[in-house]
Formats: C-alpha cells, structure tokens, sequence
C-alpha cells in the first residue's frame, strides 16, 4: 500500500481520534463501554501502517491494488468532509459515548443532520471502509464490521433514549424522514 494513501487514511483517523478531546464535552468517562466501541479506531491505523510497511500482504492479486487505492480516496475525502461539516453544525459539544448522565438538551435537525441522524458515525464507518478498499485484508474487513456494529447499536440506544426524552415527539417524525447512517430516498410526487 502506497504512503500517500496510508497518509490519508492515517489522518482521517487522527481527525476521528482527536474529537473526544476537542469537541465533546469533557466531563465525561473512558468507561468499559466506550474503549469496547473506541477500540478499533486505534486498531485499523496500526494495520494500515503494517500493511503499507510491509508487514502484512493485502488479499486478492497485485494488479488490483493500486486502482483499489485510488478508488479508498473517495471514501477517505468524504468521510474527512462529512466530519468536518458535523463539527461546522454544533454549537454545544456533545456527550462521550456511552455515558450515563448524556440526557439530550436539544435535537440537531440541521446541516449534516438535515438527512442523516448520525453523521458523524456515518463518517466513521466511512473510513473504515476506505480502509478495507485500500488495504483489503481479514483484519480491516473485521474492524469494519466490528466497528459498523458498535456504532449501529450505539446509534440505537441513543435514538432510544432521544425518544423517550422531552423530544420524543420531535425526534420520532425526524427519525421518520431522516436514515441512521444514510440519506433516505427522497418520495418525488
């Protein structure tokens, strides 16, 4: 695997990185869930250095490997971009994951939120799977799916608790017309 993209890869990861510590409120806990849901973040860059290094031989023939990584940048900028515009959306920092005092104080229907209720998670999963295009391997395609899970049931326990908050009401027609991860079609009449 090609440096430049190792490079990209490792610097979404580090922008994903770098927001608990940046831009979610600080108050909260590394408790046992969040390292369990955090861990492949740190994972997936150290098999991306092993792969560019040499350590580890991606699958499939070697003719593919550079269209493969060419075709990681796409991923790679949009999941780069769709954290930036989420950051550009809040005003007030976020809870940590998993915490249990992360009672919401208002729902964000806007920006990046306008279409998809987790755009950051969104991103996430983006960069994984630039990961695996770019380095297919069982270990990236594993972090992706581990990865995918966590947040799929993060997402789920926080659309739970919004809907039985005081915006239940609120939150349940935006769950209606918004998708977790991705845009829903939109009905043309």
């Amino acid at each position: 695997m090609s440096w430049s993209v190792t490079a990209l890869l490792l610097l979404d990861f580090i922008f994903i990185g770098l927001l608990p510590r940046v831009f979610f409120r600080q108050d909260g806990t590394f408790n046992l869930r969040w390292w369990a849901t955090a861990t492949p973040f740190f994972v997936n860059p150290a098999v991306l250095v092993a792969g560019a290094a040499g350590v580890l031989d991606p699958l499939g023939p070697e003719g593919r490997r550079e269209a493969l990584e060419v075709a990681a940048v796409v991923p790679a900028v949009a999941s780069i971009a769709l954290l930036f515009m989420t950051l550009g959306t809040h005003r007030i920092p976020l809870a940590l994951w998993h915490q249990d005092d992360d009672e919401p104080h208002s729902i964000v229907t806007y920006g990046a939120y306008s279409r998809i209720r987790h755009p950051f998670y969104t991103s996430f999963i983006l960069a994984f799977l630039a990961a695996l295009i770019a380095f297919p391997h069982w270990a990236t395609l594993a972090l992706l799916v581990y990865a995918a899970a966590a947040l799929n049931l993060t997402a789920a326990r926080e659309e739970r608790r919004l809907s039985s908050s005081q915006f239940g009401a609120e939150y349940t027609q935006y769950m209606a017309r918004t998708g977790r991860f991705l845009p829903r079609p939109v009905a043309h009449r």
